[in-house]
């Protein structure tokens, strides 16, 4: 009796051992309270190496998942955008606007976090240290060129910085960019410190600016194509049979753990939609085998002279380009007093030209692909296309034009700093005045469409029973338009940065009003879109027009940091012939060690190897994704032949049922028998192809 009740005893210390209920809350003694804690004492112990580092990571995976879990409740916008896609449209209340739209301001979503990050590192490593230096008591040494052959010519810079006269050359200086705004944190040109000291510690100014450029175009590079490989899974999942597609969406499209209304109506109307994107495809698809020769060569012929027009158009917007950017800037050498609307009208005009060369061409371009006869995606994604390669393509000319201008040398004007000093003392100012007027303008012009053309349409529309006016109809929000319009921006914030290091701050507040325009411009305005079309994909091309944006951003921000010579005058590389000669300079410096490594690691005989391992490596991965997709349709093969085994041993059953119920008494044993046959023979091949699926 007394070793039974010592068992019950321990047995009940092991038992408050495990538990993690505090000691002081068991009505028990202190002598039992000790030995609680001596066991607990001696669990601890126990629990070492390999069995403690695997609670440990245990403990670090939970506090990811919740840290994520977290997030995902703070996201931004998240309610505002779940509730765009089963909304329905105020202006007309018999659709709704579906995944696609949602998708787009995913997206937005997106570029408003990029374009933080962005701020946040040119502010913290840049901005943010040389305002620190020059409002304390830290030392900030300002740049001093290194090279005694400069002309004194070429550091004479004073920008156009004038006492306050009138209100309105205020709002001509902030919307130009010139004037007050020219010489502060926002341009290139105020940034003229060499280094800060912090006491034993010298903070380089030019290398920092120079890694933060790198470091946010490498960081937009990372994260869009993680978004671009989330996206393509997608898209890949998405391409199977459509017969087991409309097979998964009916039968386990539904998620039962959703138990709110609302998020069942939301579901409801998300699996709609994609039913009846399915069945558009499809539709189109089967208009497309029962097609004749005739009309196939009809449509080829048709759609070579459009292209032919889609060429002649882009040539057009690139001249005009061309024209307006070098009549603004020889006119801008002459000074009209009194005149500052028509200077800001002449400022302004490369930038009205490409914003109407950019409002004009999409509806050309919507215009002709509807003769082309695409399926709605494709037809989405030409129209991208094309809209993509105009409104880069302008910026490119622009650019190039510009640069044009600033190494064009007269009667050896440049043979002093190597560029054009009389009329671009800052050049690189410059560029990021150009780009910080693409990026007001195309604001504006934003917010003026959605609020003086799209709302008195609207107006218009419903309370005019004017025939034009009926005929030309609500309005649908068109993704492509939307798409390209903030893919446009992204990549004037890309290029614009290097130059105007403040822009990435403007693109943020530019995108978190957009935001709420086009959502208020959607409930109000539009109705759905009569063509659906699949939000997996749009994701996934999206962002790939976002990458295409982003290495056309990188050619001009190259050009300008490896090749073209540094302004004299302004700027924290005064000391350099170009930008990238600070990571020459700074390696120089270092010890001869670290000289050795660095210079292995840029040399040819490290860079050739390196390139065919990646080649070798990538080579892999394609061979492995092709090996892959061929066993992933021998397996839908198989499995659609042991479908029709299937079909074939029910049929037999049928029959024999059939027979059966013709056949005498007599012989039911022998229909049993055979019965039970078929069912032994069925059964494993049920559960063989429950394997493979």
């Amino acid at each position: 009796m007394k070793s039974s009740y010592g068992g019950s005893k321990q047995g009940f210390l092991d038992e408050r051992a495990d538990d993690s209920q505090p000691l002081r809350e068991y009505a028990i003694s202190i002598q039992q309270k000790r030995k609680i804690r001596e066991i607990q004492n001696a669990q601890t112990k126990r629990t070492t190496g390999w069995v403690q580092w695997k609670e440990n990571w245990k403990s670090c995976r939970k506090l990811a998942d919740d840290t994520k879990e977290l997030l995902y409740t703070m996201q931004l916008w998240r309610k505002d955008i779940r509730s765009i896609e089963g909304t329905k449209s105020r202006a007309n209340s018999s659709g709704k606007f579906g995944s696609g739209v949602q998708s787009y301001f995913m997206f937005l979503r997106f570029l408003v976090l990029l374009n933080f990050v962005m701020f946040v590192l040119m502010f913290g490593f840049v901005t943010l240290p040389i305002a620190i230096s020059r409002n304390t008591v830290f030392n900030s040494s300002h740049v001093v060129s290194y090279a005694s052959d400069i002309a004194p010519e070429c550091t004479k810079y004073k920008a156009a910085i004038e006492g306050l006269g009138y209100f309105h050359k205020y709002i001509f200086d902030l919307l130009s960019g010139t004037g007050f705004l020219e010489w502060t944190y926002l341009f290139y040109g105020y940034y003229t410190v060499e280094a800060i000291n912090f006491k034993d510690h010298r903070y380089n100014i030019p290398l920092a600016y120079l890694l933060v450029t790198f470091a946010y175009l490498i960081l937009s590079l990372l994260w869009i194509v993680k978004r671009s490989v989330e996206g393509f899974k997608q898209s890949l999942v998405s391409d199977e049979d459509r017969f087991q597609s409309y097979c998964n969406k009916i039968f386990a499209g539904w998620d039962f753990c959703i138990t709110d209304e609302s998020t069942a109506a939301l579901k409801h109307n998300s699996l709609q939609y994609e039913l009846k994107t399915d069945l558009e495809e499809e539709r189109i698809r089967q208009k497309i085998a029962e097609r004749t020769r005739a009309e196939t060569c009809r449509i080829y012929l048709l759609r070579i002279f459009l292209n032919f027009i889609v060429v002649t158009v882009l040539a057009i917007s690139f001249y005009c380009i061309y024209r307006t950017s070098i009549f603004s800037q020889e006119f801008g050498k002459q000074t009209f007093p009194g005149a500052d609307m028509l200077n800001l009208v002449v400022e302004y005009l490369p930038s009205i030209v490409i914003t109407i060369a950019n409002f004009i061409t999409p509806i050309i371009f919507k215009i002709i692909v509807n003769f082309e006869d695409y399926t709605p995606a494709f037809e989405i994604r030409c129209t991208l296309m094309r809209c993509v390669f105009v409104r880069l393509a302008n910026i490119g000319v622009l650019l190039i034009t510009l640069w044009t201008r600033i190494t064009y040398c007269v009667f050896g004007i440049c043979s002093l700093c190597g560029y054009n000093h009389d009329t671009y003392p800052c050049w690189e100012s410059r560029v990021g005045q150009e780009m910080y007027k693409l990026m007001i303008f195309d604001f504006i012009i934003i917010s003026a469409v959605t609020i003086f053309v799209e709302f008195p349409r609207k107006l218009l529309v419903q309370h005019c029973s004017f025939k034009p006016l009926q005929w030309w109809g609500l309005q649908t929000f068109e993704i492509p338009q939307n798409v390209l319009e903030i893919v446009y921006g992204q990549t004037i914030c890309w290029i614009g940065t290097f130059y105007c290091p403040l822009l990435p701050a403007i693109a943020t507040v530019k995108y978190f009003i957009i935001f709420y325009i086009k959502k208020i411009g959607l409930m109000k305005n539009c109705i759905p879109s009569p063509k659906p079309f699949r939000a997996s994909s749009s994701n996934f091309f999206f962002l790939l027009v976002l990458l295409i944006g982003l290495i056309l951003a990188c050619i001009p921000v190259g050009t300008g940091i490896a090749y073209m010579r540094s302004s004299k005058a302004c700027g924290p590389f005064v000391a350099f012939n170009t930008s990238w000669d600070i990571i020459g300079y700074t390696v120089n410096r270092m010890p001869p060690g670290l000289q050795k490594i660095f210079n292995g690691i840029t040399s040819e005989a490290f860079a050739v190897p390196f390139f065919v391992l990646i080649c070798l490596i990538l080579f892999y991965f394609i061979a492995l994704a092709g090996a892959h997709k061929r066993v992933v349709m021998q397996l839908r093969k198989q499995l659609a032949l042991e479908g029709r085994d299937k079909l074939f041993l029910i049929r037999k059953l049928a029959e024999l049922q059939t027979s059966m119920s013709k056949m005498p008494t007599t012989q039911s044993s022998t229909f049993d028998l055979k019965t039970n046959q078929t069912l032994q023979y069925l059964h494993p091949q049920k559960l063989q192809a429950d394997v493979h699926v």
